[in-house]
């Protein structure tokens, strides 16, 4: 059990047992300027008045400095978790580059999980230690304009753009399909990105993102974990339709089909998010917003 000291004291959020990346670190919280109307986290935070996607808190960043001393350097740290540690406000504060430092400083790997070109620019291409980061770069759309509609992350053209300079620089990198719906997506433009790796992960439905998120969701019929899903039988069709990736992966929810991918599809079984560097760690949320 994860639990959220203030302001996300009353929060309590079940972890999925078979992920291997649980320890997480957000640079900035309360709200996310990207604002995304599928989001899980605002849909768990909105309601309680955390939610502020135009002025966003930012974490200490001497709390920040004292959370990683506590981490091994056999951790794995999650930059980017109910927001996104590249959203706009770190143009002008800059809080995840600094995190950035620290965790080169103490030899801790972390994994940065984003929709914000931002992640390749050059001030931060020139600080990342390819033997401690991996990126995760979240689609949710081939179309920049349609994209426009639910989320105000940077245009995903730019986001492939991002993808393939730091998998041409040599960084461990995957494409992140999160959540995968099929009527936002040009299969012809997604197989060919150059990039060797794939996360796919399916939406999860409650009540707040069915009443923010206007699509279809005749066929979410599946009730699992207080969530809508997709049929796996539905899921397997679409997972088979992206062939451009030479090691492909599905991030799930559902145990059971949790269970089907890893046995099936997955790249490397015990570890969906196929990083280059196997950890297996316990449970830990880096609490910087009290």
């Amino acid at each position: 059990m994860i639990e959220f000291k203030s302001p996300y004291k009353q929060l309590k959020r079940k972890v999925n047992t078979w992920c291997k990346y649980t320890k997480r670190l957000d640079t900035y919280g309360c709200g996310c300027q990207h604002d995304c109307k599928y989001c899980y986290a605002k849909s768990l935070l909105n309601f309680r008045g955390f939610w502020n996607p135009i002025e966003p808190r930012m974490a200490d960043i001497y709390k920040i400095k004292n959370s990683i001393k506590t981490l091994s350097t056999s951790d794995i740290v999650r930059l980017g978790s109910m927001t996104d540690c590249f959203q706009p406000y770190e143009k002008i504060e800059k809080n995840t580059y600094k995190a950035i430092m620290l965790l080169n400083q103490y030899k801790i790997n972390y994994l940065i999980v984003t929709k914000n070109s931002l992640v390749s620019d050059v001030i931060y291409l020139k600080i990342y230690d390819k033997k401690l980061a991996h990126f995760q770069m979240t689609i949710t759309s081939t179309d920049d304009k349609k994209s426009f509609e639910f989320e105000n992350a940077s245009p995903p053209s730019d986001r492939i753009k991002s993808i393939e300079k730091l998998y041409e620089l040599g960084f461990d990198v995957s494409v992140r399909l999160s959540p995968f719906i099929e009527k936002y997506i040009d299969y012809e433009i997604l197989n060919n990105i150059k990039c060797n790796k794939i996360l796919i992960e399916f939406l999860k439905v409650n009540p707040p993102i069915r009443k923010s998120f206007d699509t279809d969701y005749s066929e979410y019929t599946l009730n699992y974990g207080g969530y809508n899903h997709l049929q796996l039988k539905r899921k397997i069709e679409l997972v088979n339709k992206i062939t451009g990736f030479e090691q492909k992966s599905v991030g799930e929810y559902v145990k059971e089909h949790h269970e089907y991918f890893s046995n099936n599809v997955n790249y490397n079984k015990d570890d969906c998010c196929n990083l280059n560097k196997r950890i297996f760690e316990t449970h830990k949320q880096l609490t910087l917003f009290t």
